[in-house]
This record gives C-alpha cells, structure tokens and sequence, in this order.
C-alpha cells in the first residue's frame, strides 16, 4: 500500500526547447508561480550520431546544446547551478534515466560487447515497436542485454554510476524509461541499494503502452509513481478506471494532459481553450500526481521533437492559462484527497455527457466529488436532487474549483455547465484520521 501522499505536481521543462541552462531559470519561475514543485527534464547527457535525447552516447557528459561554453564554469557547476536555482523556487529537479539502451556509437559497444545484444556479427539489436501493423526499428539506438548472466554484474555497476552522477548533480528523482522493458529484480536492487544512502530520492516507472498487468508487475519493483493512460480516456469507456483500480494500491500514478511524446492538445483541439482547461483538471484532480510540458500553459501547437526542437520554436499563440493551472494546482496542493490515487468511482446521473466522479481519501476524512461537462463545444446541465446521497460525509460540501465557485450548495442542485466547465466540491466524513 503507498504511503502518505507527497504533492506532486510536476513541470516537463523541455531541454531543447528552453535552450541553455542559464535561460532555464525564467522557466522554472514561472512555473513555480503556476504552484508546480517538481521540475522534470528530459535527458541532458551527450547524444550519439542522430542527436536524440534518448539516444545517449556518454552517460557522464553534458549535451553542449544545453551549456553555456563562456561561462566559465565546468558542466557540472552549471547543472548544479540549475539544480539550485530550482530548489530556491521551492522545487526539486528529476530527469530521464534510461539504461533500456543507448546510443549505436557509443563507445559501450567496443569496451563491453558482452552487455548488448546481437542480431549478428557486428550488429546489435536495435529496438523497435509496433506502429498501427507497421514496425518501427530504431537504428540509432543499441540494447542492453538485460537478461545475460555475465552481463549483469557489469550493467549493475555502469548504472548505479549513472545514479550516483546524477544525484551528485543535484536531481532527486529519476523518471525511467521504458521500465517495464527490464527485469523487475534489477529495478528491485537499484531502488533499494540507491535508497539506502539517499532514501529520499524517488522513482517513476515509464509503463506508457503496456497493459495493467504488466504496470503492476513493474510497480512492484519498488517504484514510488508510475504513470497513467488519463490523457487518452474518453470519459465513457470502462479501460480507465479498471486500470487505475488494478495498480493505485500499489503504486500512485501521475496523469497529464499531454507529454514530449504526444501531440500538442493545444493542436488537436484547435486552439480550444476549454478543452485545454478541461484536460488539465481531470488530469489533476484524477491523479495523484500531475506532470505537464514546458508550453502546455500557452496552448503550444507546434510538437516537440527529441532532435529538432530548439528555443526559435517557441509561439506566440495569444493564450495564457497560467491563471487557471494555478488555481488548479492550489486545489491540488490543498487537499490531501487529490494527492493520492484514492478509492474513485463514476457516478451514474441523468446527463451522459457531464461526468460525476467520487473520490474519498483512504489518509484522511476528504471526500470529493468532481462535476466535469465533457462537451468542450456546448454548455450541459447538471441535475441532483441531493448532492450528500453521492457522498459518506454530511458536513458541508464546499467548492473549491478552479474558476468560478459557488458560495453555497443548494438542494435540489441544478446547474448549467459551461462547455468544458469544470466543478470540483470537498467534504469531510468522520473518522479517525485528524
């Protein structure tokens, strides 16, 4: 069972689109003023021959993109530097780990041949996935052998170096690539022998596209989140809440609107700024943790890209929800309820089209009920003879939405959403909690 929830909201600063380091500072500003405690970057070691940020050549070498050559500094006083700066906004900093792979030219492959995988002579494996029936290989990238006993012992190493750079670094937290793609019994190790000279460093588990049970199986690894699939619900289908229900006693998750691998939200809606507002509600108040990418809070259309991205991508769109997420996020920060994966249900009502869900807190006596239109064109209505049937506790229902709030909660309740509106109420129950 996870334990006390932590706040949890999470800022993606995208390396190459926010550009060197030194000009990574107003970034993390503004997300700090937007309520966001933890920032996320993707990773900053040096690449191989295609340039990806996954696709990485040195693991002990900074990225020159993301370095300022003439300030004088080495690489490391310049991350740290970062790292700080972060830490005086109030936020700690977590990146990518990936050990799954690296680079097809990194030099890996000439010192230990014996950790890769071969297809032949001279030739290893690449990864790939299955695109619509069509597979993707990626040749710029070469596999660890996870699964050879002479290799074991010498990737251990090699990794728990990588850690211990990082750490060294200032990052307190690793997001981990692909993690159901190793075995669960290296996670196991890596977690527990990091942990015991650094307990309060965190792991998420990168289990996007695999099924529930695999998620489980690598949560059980002794991850501290894993990541959820809220961003693709379509508010009717059943998956969602079956998957949630599968993995939240034993690992929480963070939901997200949209990510550095999908495409921008603000692009597939059009512009729509109610379905953006919309999208990144529910992934706050389903998740126990929330992440969201550098732009999002601009409605970005342009998708970011591992290789080509760079700052002179950034948009002038005319939008700003920064008001909005941080309103969203206060209510997230406040109430215990929205930190943890809670006991959640979908509530049956007379409007289709407006979903009512339940959550109670499982740490303390919070209930909360979220009343969410999931028209973003049209306005719908909400009708309840009685809101407390729908709840345990019988103090007052109090709305604690993001915009706009109502003072009192009648009886009957009736109410006309606005498209994409979100409600969001918070009760107490007895218990003996507090």
């Amino acid at each position: 069972m996870p334990g006390k929830p932590k706040k949890m909201i999470i800022y993606n600063l995208f390396p190459p689109l926010a550009g060197k380091m030194g000009l990574w500072e107003k970034h993390m500003a503004r997300a700090a003023g937007m309520g966001f405690n933890w920032v996320f970057v993707n990773p900053i070691q040096y690449p191989g021959f295609s340039g990806s940020l996954y696709s990485i050549k040195d693991y002990f070498t900074i990225n020159p993109l993301f370095l300022d050559k003439d300030s004088g500094k080495t690489q490391e006083e310049q991350v740290r530097e970062v790292a700080g700066q972060a830490e005086k906004l109030g936020m700690k900093m977590m990146i990518d780990l990936v050990i799954n792979h690296c680079a097809v030219d990194s030099d890996l492959l000439k010192k230990n041949p014996e950790w890769f995988l071969w297809e032949g002579p001279g030739k290893p494996a690449h990864p790939f996935c299955d695109e619509n029936g069509k597979k993707v290989v990626w040749g710029d990238l070469a596999k660890f052998d996870h699964k050879s006993a002479k290799a074991k012992e010498g990737l251990f190493n090699l990794f728990m170096k990588i850690l211990k750079f990082l750490i060294g670094l200032g990052f307190k937290g690793f997001r981990c690539d692909a993690a159901y793609q190793l075995p669960g019994s290296l996670w196991e190790r890596l977690i527990r022998e990091t942990k015991a000279g650094n307990p309060d460093i965190l792991f998420f588990a990168e289990t996007l596209g695999c099924s529930a049970d695999q998620t489980r199986k690598t949560a059980k690894a002794g991850f501290d989140y894993i990541f959820n699939s809220c961003k693709w619900w379509d508010f009717h289908s059943p998956w969602l809440m079956e998957n949630y229900n599968l993995t939240r006693e034993i690992a929480p998750s963070v939901g997200f609107p949209e990510s550095h691998d999908t495409q921008r939200l603000g692009e597939e809606l059009n512009g729509n700024i109610n379905g953006l507002k919309q999208r990144y509600l529910f992934s706050a108040m389903f998740s126990a943790g929330v992440m969201m990418p550098l732009g999002f809070e601009f409605g970005f259309r342009k998708r970011t890209h591992v290789v080509k991205s760079r700052p002179e991508d950034w948009e002038e769109t005319g939008l700003d929800l920064t008001t909005f997420i941080r309103s969203a996020n206060r209510v997230k920060e406040e109430h215990p309820v929205f930190q943890e994966d809670a006991p959640t249900q979908v509530l049956h009502h007379g409007n289709p089209n407006v979903l009512l869900l339940w959550k109670a807190s499982v740490h303390t006596t919070e209930e909360a009920l979220v009343i969410l239109n999931k028209d973003i064109h049209n306005k719908q209505g909400f009708y309840a003879g009685n809101l407390y049937d729908f709840v345990q506790g019988r103090e007052p229902l109090v709305d604690v939405s993001p915009e706009p709030t109502l003072d009192y909660i009648p009886t009957p309740f009736s109410y006309e959403l606005q498209p994409g509106q979100g409600i969001v109420l918070v009760t107490r129950r007895k218990g003996i909690f507090e």
